[in-house]
C-alpha cells in the first residue's frame, strides 16, 4: 500500500488548516467576541489582533457516561450515614454540578474559558465579512482591483488539500500501463511457449525450468512496478484574474463644531475608523476625500480628519457645498460611483436645515450610488434630521441611523454595508 509522507517545512504553520476550521465552527463565537472588541478598543488601534474566549460549553465534544437509572449495590468504606438496604435519593437536577460544568462548584473549583489569539488579518477578515459597497456600477475608467479566483488546470506539485484523486488515478493507471505493457506481452508469449513446450514429444525438462524462471521473474519485475508514485500526483491548479470592475470615491464628511463635545467625536472617528479599514482592505485604488465643517468646510487630509483640535459653530450646508465643488472638479459622474457618508450631533441652524435637503436633493443625491448618514445624539431629533427623513421618501440611495453610544457603532456600520442579495 501506497504512503504519502508531506516532508515540505511549514514553519510555525503546522497547525494552520486546523486553526482555520476551529474558526470556522465556532465562526458564530468569534463574531460576538469581535463585535465587543470594536467597542472596547482605542480609535488608533487598529494594527493588533484580538484575544477571543469562547464558553468552555460551546467547545464541549459529546461523550457518553453511565447513568443515574438501573439498580445498583455499592460499598462505600468509611459510611456512618447509611445502613444496608437504605435509599439513596437522585440528584436534583439529573446529573449534578461541578467542576466539569464550566461554573464554580461548591468547593471553589471551576474552569476557565478557553481563550485563543487571532491575528490582525483575521480579526478585520471577520469584522468585515458580507459588507460592500451598496450599487456599485461598472464605469467607463476601471482603478478598482478585484480578483476572481477560479480553475486552471492541474499541475504537479501542490498542497495536499488540493490533490485531484480521480486525475492522479488516471496518472497512475497509464504509467502503469506503459511500463508493464511490453513484460505483459512477453508473458504471454512465455506462457504459450511454455505450454508448447510440454506437450511436445520428447520431454523437455531442463527447458521446462527455463522457461518458468522466466515467467517468475517476469512476473515479479510486473509486480514491483508501483501501484501509485509521486510522479502521477495532481494537484488542482488555481489563479486569480482581475475582473471588470469600476471605480469609486467615498466622501466622509464630519461635524466638528462646538456641540460635538469629545464622546461624541470620539463615536464619529470610531465609524470613521471601521468604514477607512473597510474601503481600504476590501478595495484596490479608492480614493477617499476627507471634509471636516464647522461654519466652514475644509478638505483636509486623513492625519487632520482624525486628529485636528479645530472647531467653531455649525454650517452644515457647507461642507455639503463643498462637496459638490469636489465632485465637479474632480470626479465626473459618468466616470465615478459617488458616495459619501456623514456624522453629526444633528445641531445646525434652523434656517440651514431646509438649504441641506435642497443641495442633496438637486446637486448630490442624483449622482450619488449611496449616501448614509448618521446621528450621534441622545436628544430628540432637531431639524436637520426632520429635512433629512423627508428624503427617505424620494431616494432608495439615502440611508440614516441614530447612534445614542459606542455600542451601536458596529450594528450600525453592518446594517449600512450589509452586501445586498443578488
Amino acid at each position: 500500500m501506497a504512503q504519502f509522507i508531506d516532508r515540505r517545512l511549514n514553519g510555525k504553520k503546522k497547525s494552520t488548516v486546523n486553526r482555520q476550521r476551529f474558526i470556522r465552527r465556532h465562526q458564530e463565537q468569534i463574531k460576538r467576541a469581535v463585535s465587543d472588541a470594536v467597542n472596547q478598543r482605542s480609535v488608533t488601534n487598529i494594527e493588533d489582533g484580538e484575544s477571543i474566549s469562547i464558553p468552555k460549553g460551546d467547545i464541549s465534544e459529546p461523550v457518553f457516561h453511565q447513568g443515574q437509572g438501573g439498580v445498583r449495590e455499592r460499598i462505600l468504606p468509611g459510611n456512618d450515614q447509611f445502613i444496608r438496604g437504605d435509599k439513596i435519593e437522585r440528584p436534583q437536577g439529573g446529573s449534578g454540578g461541578g467542576a466539569g460544568d464550566g461554573d464554580a462548584s461548591a468547593d471553589g473549583e471551576g474552569e476557565d474559558e478557553f481563550s485563543f489569539q487571532i491575528s490582525k488579518d483575521e480579526y478585520l477578515d471577520i469584522l468585515f465579512e458580507e459588507l460592500e459597497l451598496p450599487n456599485l456600477e461598472k464605469n467607463q475608467v476601471q482603478k478598482i482591483t478585484e480578483w476572481e479566483t477560479h480553475r486552471a488546470g492541474y499541475q504537479t506539485a501542490g498542497v495536499p488539500s488540493n490533490i485531484d484523486i480521480v486525475r492522479s488515478l488516471q496518472q497512475s493507471l497509464a504509467r502503469r500501463t506503459a511500463m508493464t505493457a511490453g513484460k505483459k506481452r512477453l508473458l504471454t508469449q512465455l506462457e504459450k511457449e511454455l505450454e508448447e513446450i510440454k506437450n511436445s514429444e520428447p520431454a523437455q525438462p531442463l527447458s521446462v525450468r527455463k522457461m518458468k524462471e522466466e515467467i517468475e521473474t517476469l512476473r515479479e519485475r510486473i509486480k514491483n512496478v508501483p501501484y501509485i508514485d509521486s510522479f502521477d500526483l495532481r494537484y488542482k491548479n488555481y489563479e486569480r484574474t482581475p475582473i471588470p470592475s469600476s471605480q469609486a470615491v467615498m466622501f466622509c464628511l464630519m461635524d466638528v463644531s462646538g456641540s460635538m463635545d469629545q464622546a461624541t467625536k470620539d463615536i464619529a472617528k470610531r465609524f470613521y475608523v471601521l468604514l477607512y479599514l473597510f474601503l481600504t482592505r476590501t478595495y484596490e485604488n479608492v480614493e477617499v476625500v476627507f471634509i471636516r465643517h464647522h461654519t466652514q468646510a475644509k478638505e483636509v487630509d486623513e492625519h487632520d480628519f482624525f486628529y485636528s483640535q479645530e472647531t467653531g459653530g455649525t454650517m452644515v450646508s457647507s461642507a455639503l457645498r463643498l462637496m459638490k465643488e469636489v465632485i465637479a472638479e474632480r470626479f465626473p459622474v459618468n466616470e465615478w460611483n459617488i458616495y459619501a457618508a456623514q456624522a453629526s450631533d444633528g445641531d445646525n441652524w434652523a434656517d440651514d436645515s431646509p438649504k441641506c435637503k435642497e443641495l442633496l436633493t438637486a446637486s448630490i443625491l442624483p449622482y450619488c450610488q449611496y449616501y448614509s448618514y448618521i446621528e450621534i445624539t441622545k436628544r430628540h431629533h432637531q431639524t436637520l434630521w426632520t429635512e433629512y427623513e423627508k428624503l427617505t421618501q424620494g431616494f432608495d440611495n439615502f440611508a440614516m441611523k441614530n447612534i445614542r453610544s459606542v455600542e451601536d457603532i458596529y450594528p450600525i456600520f453592518r446594517e449600512l454595508f450589509q452586501k445586498q442579495l443578488a
